[in-house]
């Protein structure tokens, strides 16, 4: 081997890990059915977050279960209003002069905003937590790990489907970007299209990536002070929207996607400043270390057909189950003499004799 080829050989090498590759596709057909890559990231980053926000809502004296039950109303709301804060910011997208309606309900295609998310979500688990009589505080700080993670695997599904890039780089870790082709069609098609030539057409800052990696150092930053500081009344939840908003304000500067802009700026730059802003003057404020379980956990509402619970102060009891005449209660300064004595034991009837 001469040294000319030997240099080539090293030259192509460091090309090909210099770069990181898209995948070719972002959806399989089963049959009818499409499987998509980022819905299958988004459902196993709410399956991360329901598994670790349980464990430790029981290791801050929860009952074991409460997180599953709140997640049923937490997760839909989440979902309807991460989708309606981007449909909102990104509404020219949909309902401009290029756009379809009716894509605003393709949550599929990718477009969730975390803000609409949170907030929406957070109706959802404080109807939640009522039922469960669980502060919205307490299960809020057990699940902000989980959340910020489940973030971080979402981001899988931006890389799926070739979107949140940066500009071009010469970086080593550039991500390449593929011209996907609908099979069907023959048309360019990003998201439900197959890349036939892996030649990239730009390679740019994989901001998704930025994100991924900045999440999980949040994660790390959450478990680490909670442990040491014991944080509670909601400050693990506000020391992450604070970690990440600050991680968000940089990435999605570098973002260049259509966006919404406000005064020249990125609307989600402007969002994530002031919720950051928010969030640190709630650390600020707030004091008060781990909540003590005995102080919030309550025992479950008696059902109301439940014989045995207590009757209430003016209500009569069941037929059947008051007191009998002989328990009536008797007033505490009756002197004990003067006391209803229990009725003489009635004699039997004689058996007849055989």
């Amino acid at each position: 081997m001469t040294g000319a080829t030997l240099t080539a050989l090293m030259a192509d090498s460091s090309a090909f890990l210099a770069t990181i590759p898209s995948p070719d596709r972002g959806v399989w057909q089963l049959g009818p059915f499409p499987l998509r890559a980022y819905a299958l990231c988004i459902i196993a980053g709410i399956i991360i977050a329901i598994w670790w926000g349980e464990r430790r809502l029981i290791a801050r004296g929860g009952e074991s279960g409460t997180v599953v039950d709140v997640a049923v109303y937490a997760v839909p709301f989440g979902l309807i209003g991460g989708r309606l804060y981007h449909v909102a910011t990104d509404w020219p997208k949909y309902f401009g002069p290029d756009g379809n309606p009716i894509e605003a309900l393709y949550i599929w295609n990718g477009g969730l905003g975390i803000w609409g998310a949170i907030a929406l979500g957070a109706v959802g688990a404080l109807i939640g937590c009522r039922r469960r009589g669980v502060p919205l505080a307490v299960f809020a700080d057990a699940v902000a790990p989980g959340i910020v993670v489940a973030q971080a695997v979402g981001r899988l599904g931006n890389w799926f489907n070739q979107e949140l890039f940066g500009g071009p780089t010469d970086l080593p870790w550039g991500l390449e970007i593929y011209r996907r082709i609908n099979p069907d069609t023959g048309l360019p098609d990003a998201l439900g299209g197959v890349a036939t030539d892996h030649t990239p057409i730009a390679v740019v800052h994989p901001t998704f990536l930025y994100e991924l990696i900045w999440n999980l150092g949040v994660a790390l930053l959450l478990v680490w002070a909670d442990r040491k500081f014991r944080l509670g009344h909601g400050r693990v939840f506000a020391l992450y929207v604070a970690g990440y908003t600050a991680g968000r304000f940089w990435i999605e500067i570098m973002r260049t996607d259509t966006a919404t802009l406000v005064f020249g700026v990125r609307i989600n730059v402007i969002v994530s400043a002031v919720v950051f802003l928010g969030a640190v003057a709630f650390l600020l404020l707030v004091r008060g270390k781990r909540e003590d379980p005995a102080d919030w956990r309550q025992d479950p509402a008696p059902d109301e057909d439940d014989p045995t619970r207590p009757t209430p102060e003016g209500e009569e009891p069941p037929a059947g189950l008051g007191p009998k005449p002989e328990e009536a209660k008797v007033p505490a300064d009756t002197p004990a003499d003067q006391a209803p004595k229990d009725p003489a034991p009635r004699k039997e009837d004689p058996k007849p004799e055989a």
